[in-house]
């Protein structure tokens, strides 16, 4: 155990954890290096360039003629993917923190610190990216020395793509980052951390041994669970599965026991002999919050079930999704799923198409309220559909995060604009280094959960950082808009709004409906409401066809007696008649402007 180093490396997004990771692989004649991000080995991180799930694998070092064994977990860098972050943080003793020279501290950097040192990890600062030539690492050393008040000779400097400095990284994951703690003859308590599906063999679950050891063909308990299988193959988790006779106190490694439904294995869960059992299960991380509610439906009715155990299988690789069975009018049978945010949501989607090859329609995202009734009973509500009667209401409350927003001075005009019109509220701001800010908000959830991020980069050009944690909920006004089509309300986008931008809302929500629906042989009046009162209206006119072109003269009643059959015919068509909303219609809700 002397000899076992595990470490995790954190930074905000886009500082290059993935390039480090490589020349480190480099370093110790891991893997030949052949592509960028060799740890990404999900296409969707190809091409987008960001990590969505934090890997482990296993490095070799020698270091004064003793070998190390380096255990490092990549974790991703983006806020809608902390949950990844903090189960990563979990299976280790150290952590490399990631400072881009070019950019300095970020919000996400100080988030992921944090959430290091409740953990009580060693904290190794590198200054990445130092072979850029807009780099300013003695300006990054006094964020980083003022940060976490530690001597400039801490920090160390180096370029994930130049390969400088990475061998003194190495030595100071040996030399200062502590060998784990544990007593390989206690009873066995390893801890799940993450979890794959592979369709051959099964749920591979990948675990820390706490203490204890593990072996080849011993008989093995889940204590969430308490169900038991037989270990089939241990292991250590290089670029390939590594199989070993057994595993150790202090080891990272991986258990295939044939586990083929997908709820038996809870990451978090504690690992231990059916035997001898350890006494207390390990405690896991803190249960994922999702922030952001979405319905995903399958466009072909027939595929619910397939849908559910697609669900169930993207949960095992993605264990901050949470979803539960609903029911729609206007889509039929799908679920509700929660997901951390805006960019959550898109790759869900994005991976049941691509790895489960599922077509899914996607409501308008909301958020979690509490509703109160006249007699005090709150209850929790996730879809606006679900609403209770007005009439039977007090009062409801909606969440409220407390947001910090590091930017340059320049723009620090816009984002309050921006944060103000969101009905924020400034906390604090405060000067880091030279001209840089940290802003503190309190901001409705609510207002976030659709285009902030997106607006907060344009009018920063990229420069504002965003990181935020949930504060509870508070009283607020709002009201349920549902929109009609032909006096029919589509449940898929009815939304919760603040009484103040319902009527804008709706009247741009009818506009871009307009736009998208085709038109019918009948007239389609596109309605926004609040209860029963219509607040905006637009009217998708019919398709004609000219029933008159046969007339070439004679009598004007002739011509009459046609636009009136055609006109009954319209009326019979626009009482049996439905109105199809494309998919479009739904995405473009949630990109109103």
């Amino acid at each position: 155990m002397q000899h076992i180093r595990n470490f995790c490396i954190i930074a905000h997004i886009d500082h290059g954890k993935s390039t480090l990771a490589d020349r480190l692989l480099e370093k110790t004649r891991t893997i030949e290096i052949t592509a960028g991000q060799m740890l990404d080995d999900m296409d969707l991180e190809r091409e987008r360039g960001i990590t969505i799930k934090s890997h482990a694998i296993q490095m070799l070092y020698d270091k004064d003629g003793e070998a190390y064994v380096l255990n490092l977990i990549d974790t991703p860098g983006h806020v809608d993917f902390s949950y990844e972050v903090s189960r990563s943080i979990a299976a280790c003793e150290g952590a490399l923190l990631v400072v881009d020279a070019t950019q300095g501290v970020q919000a996400q950097t100080i988030s992921n610190l944090y959430m290091a040192l409740e953990h009580d990890l060693e904290i190794i600062p590198v200054i990445n990216k130092i072979d850029v030539p807009t780099a300013m690492p003695d300006k990054v050393e006094d964020e980083i020395v003022e940060l976490l008040g530690c001597k400039r000779e801490e920090i160390l400097r180096a370029s994930g793509k130049t390969g400088e400095g990475v061998d003194t990284v190495l030595d100071a994951i040996v030399s200062r980052i502590p060998c784990p703690k544990g007593d390989k003859d206690a009873p066995l308590e390893a801890l799940i951390f993450d979890s794959v599906f592979n369709s051959f063999r099964g749920i591979i679950a990948y675990f820390k041994i706490e203490n204890g050891t593990i072996r080849k063909g011993d008989r093995v308990k889940f204590a969430n669970t308490d169900m038991e299988y037989d270990a089939v193959e241990v292991g250590v988790l290089k670029m390939k599965l590594v199989p070993k006779d057994e595993l150790r106190a202090g080891e990272v490694g991986y258990l295939i026991t044939g586990i083929k439904n997908a709820t038996e294995v809870k990451v978090g869960d504690t690992i231990t002999h059916v035997s001898r059992p350890c006494t207390t299960a390990i405690a896991g991380f803190q249960e994922v919050k999702p922030m952001v509610f979405a319905g995903v439906y399958p466009i072909d009715p027939t595929d619910y079930e397939n849908l559910r155990s697609s669900l169930e299988k993207l949960r095992l690789n993605d264990a901050s999704l949470t979803f539960q069975p609903e029911s729609s009018v206007a889509l039929g049978f799908g679920f509700r799923c929660g997901f951390l945010g805006l960019l959550h949501m898109e790759i869900v989607q994005e991976r049941l198409d691509r790895e489960f090859d599922m077509d899914v329609i996607t409501t308008v995202p909301n958020v979690s309220y509490l509703v109160y009734d006249k007699r005090g009973e709150a209850t929790e509500m996730h879809n606006p559909s679900g609403m209770p009667d007005p009439t039977m209401i007090d009062h409801i409350e909606e969440p409220y995060i407390r947001a910090s927003i590091i930017t340059t001075s320049t723009f620090i005009g816009p984002i309050m604009k921006l944060c103000l019109d969101k009905r924020g509220e400034l906390i604090k701001q405060e000067f880091i280094a030279g001209n840089r800010v940290e802003l503190h908000f309190f901001l409705p959830l609510g207002e976030i959960v659709i285009d902030f991020y997106d607006r907060l980069k344009s009018l920063s050009k990229g420069y504002a950082s965003f990181d935020y944690h949930i504060d509870g909920f508070r009283p607020s006004r709002l009201a349920k808009l549902d929109i009609l089509l032909n006096g029919e309300p589509v449940d898929a986008l009815s939304t919760l709004t603040h009484t103040d931008n319902a009527v804008a809302l709706g009247r741009r929500m009818c506009e871009k409906l307009k736009e998208l629906i085709p038109r019918q042989q009948f007239d389609i009046a596109i309605q926004a409401a609040i209860g029963a009162k219509i607040i905006a209206r637009e009217t998708i006119k019919c398709v004609r066809k000219d029933v008159t072109a046969k007339c070439y003269g004679g009598d004007v009643t002739r011509k009459r007696k046609l636009l009136e059959k055609q006109k009954r015919g319209k009326k019979r068509m626009k009482r049996i008649g439905t109105v199809e909303v494309p998919q479009k219609a739904f995405l473009a809700v949630l990109k109103l402007d």
